[in-house]
This record gives structure tokens, sequence and C-alpha cells, in this order.
């Protein structure tokens, strides 16, 4: 018999990495909180590569972190391996990424949310969603007992009706086994949401014992160590080391071979896949002139004997899987712990939610991480912080937190998603964003800490630290500008040293920096004078002396397209009624709705002679409004 079990402010369904930051920001913000799992033992966990960061992924951390979220500190606490990735190039790519210990993560996570007051951790299925008659939403359990919430995050992840392939075998599952979210797909639809189905993939976890490492390039993390959060001050050392294999002829022999035994291409998997982690078979298909893959062998924790194999997933058979495992060097005798599958869930398309990702249509509904149609742990945190912190902010009466595409890679991320949307899983990459000079991970507390502050999720210790930060680097880049080197032999044995012009008069410490030979290392023997600041300073000073024009031009460009941001469209707009629009220009506008003339000229579909429609409509309603007389516009 069903019951009242509890009412709350905000709702998350899900505890992965979306339920996890979407639950922690909601409470800290005030509001009574549940998050509802499936399996209490899944809270956090990290399903297929056992690391937190990569390339733009770091960059999405570190904002996370910046704004007051929980993911960095917990890598931070649970890292077993650090490197910055992209060091060879511009300060723009560099991305940190971190091998994790997947049980810590987990653990740990958990903890944290049991620890959180005004948070109710609970395992429970979640089958049915419903609108109350009071504006609430009423959730239900599998044992039938009801909660009522003022707003709802829906962050299912893979789970949602979620279904597992190995080759001709498949069933319905969760991720690592656990039990899929079967009837919540249904009442979704029932409230008139648009779902589709994706599919993603893992590779196999073998006995470290069985690996040969002998003759396999190993990778060393970084010393120093740079952490994800701000608040780390002691990140700790490497504890262990990753391998590098490769495939080869006779691995792509094997799968060809048995390709038509792959269910991705016998049609069995209907969802579509992500096109920048695809499957092993899907690499020899597609890129079939390539000679060979790189693969990775990566520690799964401190205390297991798995093995994660980076970038071999598979939905083939289990033994196809061991056949073409064993054709790679290291892993000949390799016993495979865990298989790779594939899974093929329910996502819901994005471009029915606004930035704040609420549903547009469903008020108090949210959606964040791969509900999203996003990939990866760190894509999803994101998502379910800006979900929990706009989720708390209505039910707090304030305005919400709408972050723009020129200020963060979140905003970037959320901004693809629901203007553009997605027709396969969403990935973060560099190159989505226009600004990425701007939005370097290096300072993304600069950027992001006093939007944090002011939502309340920055303590005032950290805002102190941060105001110094601040001041510190204002102060070195005066020093800097005002300090004059004289030249003498060892300036200048330096400079030949380095491969660049000597100097025979003074020269400001500046234009010494200016030079892409020349750093603050190099320079410390005629920089006898300069003050002890903390490396994160001489970075950020170095970074805006080196690429100061660039980042002056990408300020003018960022601050032309704000004026486009600026320029509002009505919520309640009728795109079929303004003549001049192109057929397809209307379906897309009606359909995505955009907050602004510059969201809708990021709408594929949508061209430039539409949007100057749209500016022509905006002043004419604009001039309209204001020769209205007071009593014109009661008569209307």
């Amino acid at each position: 018999m069903k019951f009242l079990a509890g009412e709350f402010d905000v709702a998350v369904i899900g505890a992965g990495h979306a339920g996890i930051e979407a639950g922690l920001a909601a409470a800290r913000l005030g509001c009574k909180t549940a998050v509802f799992t499936i399996n209490m033992d899944a809270v956090g966990n990290c399903p297929c590569n056992p690391s937190i960061g990569g390339t733009a992924k770091g960059h999405l951390v570190r904002e996370l972190d910046a704004l007051g979220g929980e993911m960095g500190k917990a890598a931070d606490e649970c890292f077993l391996q650090s490197r910055m990735l992209n060091r060879g190039k511009g300060p723009a790519v560099h991305s940190l990424r971190a091998q994790i210990d997947r049980r810590k993560y987990s653990t740990r996570m958990k903890h944290t949310l049991e620890l959180q007051d005004g948070l109710e951790l609970r395992q429970a299925e979640i089958t049915a969603l419903e609108k109350a008659e009071n504006g609430k939403w009423l959730l239900t359990t599998r044992l039938e007992a009801q909660y009522l919430s003022k707003k709802v995050i829906i962050a299912t992840g893979t789970y949602l009706g979620g279904k597992i392939y190995v080759g001709d075998v498949s069933y319905k599952s969760g991720p690592d086994g656990m039990f899929p979210s079967e009837f919540l797909p249904d009442s979704l639809e029932n409230l008139g949401m648009v779902i589709r189905r994706f599919k993603t993939g893992t590779p196999a976890r073998v006995l470290r014992s069985s690996i040969d490492f002998e003759g396999l390039e190993e990778q060393s993390g970084d010393d120093p160590i740079v952490p994800f959060s701000y608040d780390t001050t002691d990140p700790g050392e490497n504890k262990v080391k990753c391998y590098v294999s490769w495939t080869n002829d006779e691995t792509k022999k094997v799968i060809l071979d048995n390709i038509s035994r792959s269910p991705m291409y016998s049609g069995k998997i209907e969802g579509i896949g992500p096109r920048y982690c695809p499957s092993i078979e899907d690499k020899i298909v597609r890129f079939s002139d390539k000679p060979r893959h790189q693969l990775f062998i990566e520690p799964c924790g401190l205390d297991t004997e798995e093995m994660y194999i980076q970038g071999m997933s598979s939905s083939l058979p289990e033994d196809v899987q061991l056949a073409f495992y064993h054709t790679i060097p290291g892993l000949e005798h390799c016993v495979v712990m865990r298989p790779a599958y594939a899974i093929e869930y329910f996502c819901a398309d994005p471009v029915q939610m606004n930035r704040t990702l609420e549903f547009m249509e469903l008020p108090g509904l949210y959606g964040a991480g791969q509900f999203n149609g996003s990939s990866g742990y760190e894509e999803a945190a994101v998502q379910g912080f800006v979900a929990g912190v706009n989720a708390a902010l209505s039910v707090l009466g304030k305005e919400p937190m709408v972050l723009e595409r020129s200020g963060s890679y979140i905003g970037t991320l959320i901004d693809d998603l629901v203007t553009k949307g997605c027709n396969d899983p969403y990935r973060m990459m560099t190159s989505r964003s226009e600004y990425r000079l701007i939005l370097r991970q290096d300072n993304a507390d600069l950027r992001l800490t006093p939007i944090g502050r002011k939502i309340g999720l920055i303590s005032d210790e950290r805002w102190e630290r941060f105001n110094e930060k601040k001041r510190r680097i204002a102060a070195e880049l005066e020093r800097v500008k005002a300090k004059v080197i004289s030249p003498s032999d060892e300036l200048n044995d330096i400079l030949r040293e380095r491969g660049t012009s000597e100097v025979h008069t003074g020269i400001r410490l500046v234009d010494l920096l200016k030079r892409p030979q020349l750093d603050y290392a190099s320079l410390a023997p005629v920089d006898t004078d300069r003050p002890d600041n903390d490396p994160a300073v001489l970075e950020q000073v170095e970074i805006e002396i080196k690429y100061e024009g660039y980042i002056s031009r990408q300020l003018i460009i960022i601050d032309q397209v704000q004026r486009l941001e600026s320029k509002l469209l009505p919520a309640d707009i009728d795109y079929n009624s303004i003549d001049g629009l192109r057929l397809e220009a209307r379906e897309k506008l009606s359909r995505v709705r955009p907050e602004s003339i510059g969201q809708a000229g990021r709408i594929s579909g949508v061209s430039p002679a539409d949007i100057s429609v749209l500016v022509i409509y905006l002043a004419s309603v604009k001039k309209h409004g204001e020769g209205e007389s007071d009593s014109d516009k009661t008569n209307n």
C-alpha cells in the first residue's frame, strides 16, 4: 500500500557524479534535500575509467571547484597518479588528469553525502514521477513509498532503461551489474518528455599478475603535483605507474573476422554511441588505414589487482575479447576479470531545457549528467551542480545562476546542450570553446570564485585567500613593469643560451618575460629581489604578459558577443507570426526558445538573415512599447 514517507525542497534521482553535486549544492544552500540511489554501494561509482580530468575535462573539474563543488577535493584525496596533459602546447589546452582509487573515491563521496546537514541519502528505485495538485512533484518508489518535493533533479546516468550487450547476449542491467531503472522511462514519457536511446561502453579489467610489464612503456606522474582543488595545500605524491601498449595487425584481424558478431554491427544495439570515445571494433572499422591503436593499462586502486585497459571498450562476445586482448603486447596471457560490455540507456533531449537545466514545459523538474545526453564523469558533475544550485535558488526565491559560454567551459557545455542539442553522447573538448585562451584551467578561480561566493558556497577563509592571491598578482604585475634589468654579462649569457637577442641597455623585466624563450625560472639569477610568491601567482603573471595581445583581442570579441546576449527575447514570443523568418528557423526557434539574440544565433538552422529579422522585430517591439501612453497600455 502506498504511503507518504516524507517531503523535501529538492529531490535528486541518482547518486552518481551528477546526483552527488546536485544534492550537496542544494543542501549546502539551505534546502531540505533527498538523494535517491538504486544501490547505496554505487554512490559515486566510476563504472568506466578510474580517473578524473583529462583534456578539457580537467578544466571542468577546476571550474566546479572554483564555484564550490566537491569533485576536485575528492579527486585530490583519492588520486594514485597525477599528470598535466598537453604541456608541450600552450596554456589554453593544459589539462589536469588524475588516476584515482575508484573504491576510495566512491566511499569518500558516500560519506560526504551522509555527513551533509540537510541531506538524506536513501536507497530506493524511483518508479514514477508525477505532478501533484499543490504544484509539487510526487515521487513513488518500487516499495510504494511516496515523497513530495518542490523540485526534482533527474540524474539517472546509464541506469534509465539500461541494457547490457556482450555479443549475442543482452539483458536488462545498470552499469557494473547493478539493477536498472525499469519503470521510470514510461512515467517520464507520460509527462510529455522526449527521451531517446544512447549507448556507451567500457573495456575489460584484467588481473595485474597476468600482465607482462617487461617492455611496456611506463607513464609516471608529475613532480611537483598540481591539485584540482584550490583548497588542497598538500597534494601528496604519486603512488603508481601506468603503462602504454598498442594493437597490431593480428588484433585487427581477430576483430574484423568477428565483426558480424558485434551487436553494434548486427543491428541489435539501437542506441547512438559516443563519437569521440568509440569501441575498439568501431576504431578498427572507421580508421581502417591506421596500422595500430594506442591503449593504456591503468590500476583501479591500491587494494585491488584489477587493471583497466583504457581505449579498448567493446561489445564483442567474450571469446572474441579474450582472443584480441591476447594479441596485444603485455596482455598475451592476461586473465580477464571483468569482460568489456556496451550499455544502452534512455536520456532526454536537452533542448527541452533552459540554461538553468530546468525543463521549460515541466517547471520544477531539472535534468543533469548523462540523462541530458552528455558523456563523462566531469560533464555530469558540473551539470549536477548547476541543476542543484538552480533548484535551490528557485526554492529560496532567488535569481537563477546562468553561466555564460564566454565565462566558463561549464557555460559552453550547457549552452551547447540546450541550444544545439546532441545526436550522440556529448563530450567536452577544448575545441568546443571559441574563448579557450581566456577559459584556461589555471585561472578558473579568478573567473568563477566570485560567482561561487555570491551563490553562498565559498567560505570566508577561502574568499580571503582568493583576494590575497588577486592582490599578489596585481602587485607582481606592477613590479615587473617597473623593474629595469641592467645589461650585464650574466644577463646576456642567459639570453644567448636561450636563443634570444642580447641587450646593451637597461630593459624592463616585463619586456624580457614577453619573449617566448624566457620565463621566471631562467631569469631568476638576474631577478634577485623577487618576492616569495606562490607558483600559481607567477604562472598567472607570466601568462598575462606573454599572451597580452591575444587576450585583449579575445576580450574585445567577448564584449561584442555580450551585446547580442543582452538582447533578450520575450519568453512568450510567437515565432510563427514574425514575417521574414524562414520556416526552418521558425520551427527551431519555437523548439529551443532561446533567451537572447546571441543564443538564437547558435541554433543550427537559424541563419544570419533570420537573426537580422529578429533584431528588427525586437527594435519594433521596443519602439512600439515606448510609444504607447499609459492609457493606451491600460486599454490594451
